[in-house]
């Protein structure tokens, strides 16, 4: 089922891609995006495709490591491009808006650099048809301004739908966790700045280190507060882990480590603040 999913997921991109000479993909190493760039390989061919990658301080290193892994997979170039988004007065504000600003960088960045270094005829990006429906997403209202398209929500592909395309096609990112930008983990109207993402950044990493695949380190000042899977609720919280998962969070910098017992909860802080 999988296989004949991914054939007419193939089809449809073919379809919406054509006349497109060379595509830029706008890049994370997520499943969206991998989905969305290995689809427009097998559309295109490989050679006129590049993956492209957004790299500031919001980008953790784990992730811009696999983002080159899963290119690398797919056998598409990547190409880095710098983005200033916390230059932006709005997007250090930390309002509602923020993915706003840092998308609205991402593209202006590409349409101004690489679109012409590349020759790229058209940017896409890897919004999904479950993507479509939520409200809290004002990034894509960037990407609409900016004319980017967006394959994956056009074909009707559901986020499970990804997913499975992703394994039919035995991509390394089919099963990764969902894994928002770094300042996703900072409340709205409390700035972000490098101090603090590098503090999230440190303190995640040594929590996969412990063994944690799944979470958030959300920065509340001296306090971090923990989201994890329910079932790793206890495992964080019991020996012997607990006093390591400690020591890790707070060797990022932080005073206070705290458990939140509601688990995961993506996009929460967009959510509260709409």
């Amino acid at each position: 089922m999988d296989h004949d999913l991914a054939s007419r997921a193939t089809s449809h991109i073919a379809h919406q891609l054509a006349g497109v000479g060379r595509l830029g993909v706008a890049f994370s190493g997520g499943v969206d995006s991998s989905v969305l760039l290995a689809l427009a390989a097998r559309a295109l061919g490989a050679d006129r495709v590049v993956a492209i990658l957004g790299v500031s301080p919001s980008l953790a290193a784990d992730e811009r490591a696999a983002a080159h892994d899963v290119a690398r997979q797919v056998g598409v170039p990547l190409a880095e491009v710098e983005t200033h988004e916390g230059a932006r007065a709005a997007y250090r504000a930390n309002g509602p808006d923020r993915c706003f600003h840092c998308k609205d960088e991402l593209f202006t960045r590409i349409d101004a650099a690489v679109a012409v270094a590349h020759g790229l005829d058209a940017i896409a990006y890897g919004e999904n048809a479950d993507d479509v429906r939520r409200t809290d997403r004002p990034g894509a209202r960037a990407a609409a301004e900016h004319r980017v398209l967006t394959p994956l929500a056009t074909a009707g592909l559901t986020k499970a739908d990804v997913r499975a395309v992703a394994r039919a096609f035995g991509l390394a990112s089919a099963d990764k966790p969902a894994a928002p930008c770094l300042a996703s983990r900072i409340p709205h109207f409390s700035t972000v700045s490098p101090e603090k993402l590098s503090q999230v950044e440190r303190a995640e990493a040594a929590l996969r280190r412990l063994g944690f695949a799944d979470l958030r380190v959300r920065h509340h000042g001296p306090v971090a507060r923990l989201e994890l899977p329910v079932d790793d609720l206890v495992r964080a919280a019991g020996d012997p882990l607990r006093s390591e998962v400690r020591a890790a969070v707070l060797a990022a910098g932080f005073r206070f480590v705290a458990l939140d017992l509601a688990g995961i909860q993506s996009g929460a802080f967009t959510r509260d603040a709409s």
